[in-house]
């Protein structure tokens, strides 16, 4: 019986077939990333405040971009003058000239390199030179404030005075300057907070020589939580004192602990906004309230600013407490 022939491809020529199907299917399918074109939305409620003859303070808020907004670009009359990166929503222009009008815009910017359209543009004319001036504005008094909403505080405090006058308020939450109104404003409303959340502020009083007042008292507003979220979980009350100890200070701290549904095994403190040592019960941790001592042998005057923050019965850290500034001998 005479066979049947049957022919094959050939193996190699069928590889090579499916492979360029392979790579053709993925092309057709995209698999390459698409650019990023679309701008930054912008940056909105650009405001600029003088804050010396020869410097002003420019502020907004932020931008938002379908990846994520990089940094932004802070412009003099369509000039570009600075570059800041996304987390910061402020910046000092220096080297002005005095009495002079200067108009400020802000364009946000992504990875890319898209840039958002200008802002809407905030004028300010810096103010004439001043004699000289070494004496600082007083200290503002009464700052109070009340939280409105979750992302949002209002404050409002008593006016300072200058032998030449007063140019702005700086307010600060902690340590650093996050707003700046004008010399004439004593309120202010400050927004891109977080929810659920304790900050400490103060203000200062600053003249057109640029020398700021003391602080402000200190006051403690806590944000409203967001919708289901869990309860706080930052000490609240802290209180701090120092008396001499020998050669030494002995700094005492108090608090009021969160209510966590369980014991707080340790708490962490930070001093100048570093950690500095971790509190462990040598017993059984304390109910209601906690206290602990420190011992500096720094010189008489040395200020540290302090905060503290429990480890949660499941083994994380949970929120800071509000900032307390100590200063030794006071």
């Amino acid at each position: 019986m005479e066979g049947t022939t049957v022919q094959r491809p050939h193996a190699t020529s069928a590889a090579v077939c499916s492979a360029a199907l392979l790579l053709a299917a993925l092309t057709a399918c995209g698999s390459t990333p698409e650019a990023d074109t679309r701008a930054p939305t912008v940056p909105g409620h650009v405001t600029a405040q003088a804050g010396s003859a020869t410097s002003v303070h420019v502020m907004w808020e932020r931008a938002s971009d379908d990846r994520a907004v990089t940094g932004y670009e802070v412009y003099n009359k369509g000039e570009r003058v600075t570059s800041v990166p996304a987390a910061k929503v402020m910046t000092d222009v220096d080297g002005l000239t005095a009495s002079t009008a200067y108009t400020f815009t802000v364009r946000a910017r992504d990875a890319a390199g898209n840039l958002s359209a200008p802002s809407a543009a905030a004028t300010v004319t810096t103010p004439a030179p001043t004699p000289t001036d070494h004496e600082p504005p007083t200290r503002p008094v009464k700052l109070r404030g009340t939280a409105d909403g979750s992302r949002a505080v209002n404050l409002s405090w008593g006016g300072s005075t200058d032998d030449v006058g007063v140019t702005a308020y700086d307010i600060y939450q902690e340590d650093s300057r996050i707003h700046s109104v004008s010399g004439t404003r004593t309120t202010a409303h400050l927004t891109g907070l977080r929810p659920g959340t304790v900050y400490t502020f103060t203000v200062r009083a600053r003249d057109a020589a640029d020398t700021s007042s003391p602080d402000s008292n200190a006051i403690d507003l806590t944000t409203a939580s967001a919708p289901g979220a869990p309860a706080g979980t930052a000490p609240t009350d802290l209180r701090i004192s120092n008396h001499v100890q020998g050669k030494e200070y002995a700094v005492d701290l108090n608090w009021k602990q969160p209510e966590t549904g369980g014991e707080i095994p340790a708490y962490q403190l930070f001093m100048d906004g570093r950690p500095t040592t971790t509190i462990v019960w040598g017993a059984t941790p304390p109910a209601g309230r906690a206290s602990y001592r420190l011992t500096v042998g720094d010189p008489r005057g040395t200020r540290y600013s302090m905060k503290i923050r429990a480890k949660l019965p499941d083994g994380k850290w949970g929120d800071f407490s509000a900032q307390r500034t100590v200063v030794l001998g006071d």
